[in-house]
């Protein structure tokens, strides 16, 4: 489907109008003050829905959203949660309106890349403070234009010595590095952060997987190796999968027990030690008790998703209901499907979930895995499809979308993705005055 921007009624070229330069703004601040970025992408949602807005009813990938809304608005009359219940809301609403809002300035591939290039150099501060805080003892808080920006940097990491830098926690700096790392990749293979020069980019690549090594993170580890094949694109998978899997195959021997003792231990001596142990969760044997699992904890949430499926609990329910069962303690059942379900009942869980793999399966199916013309373009859509599908992976067996920063990104990934579908050719375009 194209559209004509006549349509989104814009007042200019998109690419120059203060709508833009905000999102932009926003984009750049993100990893580092969620406040400041909210500003500015609050600004631009404002100006890029006001200038499409007889288009809303026309977006058919409005529909589902729409229902989704009334649905968790209706269960939170009926919550067990409360107020709870309310608040929880603003973890989505808000981005259904956004998703909408915010596709102008994500409609070409020149867009895409500008907002990519800002999410690479955006995240900058993440890297300094967590080298800082493992390298260097740093510790925070420290505070920025008189406490607009307080980055709350925990001396050797959070948890000890896991790069977690400005981030509360390692598994969400994980998460948005993961998110962010394919462009990287991208750049390196088509340079489009800092000109035509590929040396700086490749730096970048090598400093962003070192951080997401340094995390501590299975899901970091796994999202670099899921990455490379998909950013490099089918034509290199008769080497690079090889290659990968003859990487691949120590890990595998050092951290299965089905290999021979010796055979295992020579892996070990090929595999870094804090590699196959976290891989191999050997700290937590005969120390760490089942209901503290993700197993565990997936096993207590089913339980909770059979009592009540239609509307669910409300919002923080799990966090509430947890550790009365268990007597232990924890804000999330690290499974995102499972998180809606006992929120807001099966129905909404499985609305968003089929939202968001359609997004991934039609972009797929129009853009990102066929013969383009444009090489350029190609290597950017499939690293945008690429970190999209990181993330998602992420919420597979944890939530980082509780951090607002990880959550706007992950939208702004969602957007990206219908844009791709959209595919407007720019010599149709007739601008407006609006």
């Amino acid at each position: 489907m194209i559209y004509n921007v006549h349509f989104f009624n814009l007042k200019n070229n998109l690419l120059n109008n203060y709508g833009w330069r905000c999102f932009q703004v926003g984009v750049f601040c993100l990893p580092s003050s969620a406040f400041i970025s909210s500003i500015f992408l609050l600004i631009a949602l404002f100006e890029g829905s006001i200038r499409r807005r007889d288009l809303f009813w026309r977006e058919y990938w409005n529909y589902p959203l729409l229902l989704i809304s009334l649905w968790m608005l209706f269960g939170c009359i009926r919550s067990q949660t409360g107020w709870l219940a309310w608040v929880g809301l603003f973890n989505w609403l808000p981005f259904f309106w956004c998703f909408w809002g915010l596709q102008p300035y994500l409609l070409t591939s020149e867009r895409r890349r500008k907002c990519a290039s800002w999410l690479v150099l955006g995240s900058i501060p993440v890297l300094i403070t967590g080298f800082g805080q493992l390298w260097l003892g740093w510790e925070g808080p420290w505070q920025i234009f008189d406490g607009l920006i307080i980055w709350f940097i925990s001396p050797g990491g959070e948890p000890l010595g896991r790069l977690s830098g400005l981030f509360d926690y390692a598994n969400i700096t994980a998460a948005w590095l993961s998110g962010v790392w394919p462009f990287c990749l991208a750049a390196v293979l088509h340079p489009f952060i800092f000109g035509r020069n590929r040396v700086i980019p490749f730096v970048f690549l090598i400093v962003f997987v070192l951080a997401m090594i340094l995390t501590d993170s299975r899901n970091a580890w796994g999202a670099i190796f899921l990455g490379l094949p998909l950013v490099f694109g089918s034509a290199s998978w008769t080497w690079l999968i090889p290659l990968m899997l003859i990487c691949f195959i120590p890990v595998l021997i050092a951290v299965l027990p089905v290999f021979d003792l010796g055979v295992q231990q020579l892996a070990r001596t090929i595999v870094p030690e804090f590699i196959w142990m976290r891989l191999n969760d050997m700290q937590f044997v005969d120390t760490r008790p089942f209901e503290a699992t993700r197993i565990g904890q997936w096993k207590i949430a089913i339980n909770m998703i059979f009592e009540k499926p239609f509307l669910g609990w409300g919002a923080a329910a799990f966090s509430i209901i947890y550790p009365l069962r268990t007597g232990l303690s924890h804000g999330h059942s690290h499974n995102l499907p499972l998180e809606l379900a006992i929120s807001h009942g099966i129905i909404v869980s499985l609305l968003i979930n089929i939202f968001v793999f359609s997004l991934l399966i039609f972009s797929a199916h129009n853009r990102i895995f066929k013969k383009s013309s444009n090489r350029n373009d190609s290597i950017l859509d499939r690293a945008w499809w690429t970190s999209t599908l990181i993330l998602i992976c992420f919420h597979a067996t944890d939530i980082p979308l509780f951090d607002s920063r990880v959550n706007i990104l992950g939208w702004i990934l969602l957007i990206g993705l219908r844009c791709i579908i959209i595919n407007p050719n720019l010599n149709n375009f007739s601008f407006t005055d609006g």
